[in-house]
């Protein structure tokens, strides 16, 4: 049985919205979005102008939550996607560079400057840059997963 302070929100409940919004302007420091222009957390995290993708803690992390904007990218359904394991959204890393990037993101709880290539689900390529990627802390202080946002990007 999966331990209970693994688990997130269902991808499609407020909860895991509020989880990404509320993590982000905590650790980075700024809002992630105008949360005065939209109804609810759900829709905010959605109609955003800027990807949105989060993975849960499993050891081989799956992708919990996509806005659109993502799944464009990615070109997947969001029951697709939320069923991918991260790793296979990206060309795979050197070791050292991805030690390096996970030191950065443990020791400050973000990095505001990551950049890589993406792969869409048709074989598409595209760099990403500029991403911030932070850890998902909820209330009680317990790490449920990772986000990244990103707004720059180049087809190849």
């Amino acid at each position: 049985m999966a331990d209970p302070a693994s688990r997130l929100p269902s991808p499609t409940d407020d909860r895991l919205a509020r989880l990404i919004i509320d993590s982000h302007d905590r650790i980075v420091g700024r809002p992630l979005l105008e949360r005065s222009v939209v109804p609810d957390p759900w829709t905010a995290l959605w109609l955003v102008p800027k990807a949105i993708v989060a993975h849960g803690t499993q050891a081989d992390p799956v992708f919990c939550y996509g806005n659109r904007l993502a799944l464009d990218l990615f070109e997947l359904s969001f029951a697709t996607f939320t069923a991918l394991p991260s790793r296979f959204s990206a060309e795979p890393l050197a070791r050292e560079e991805r030690a390096i990037l996970l030191g950065r993101v443990s020791h400050f709880g973000f990095i505001d400057d990551y950049a890589g290539i993406r792969i869409s689900s048709t074989g598409k390529r595209f760099r990403i840059e500029r991403a911030t990627v932070w850890n998902l802390v909820d209330e009680e202080g317990i790490y449920r997963g990772q986000a990244a946002a990103f707004s720059r990007w180049t087809r190849l």
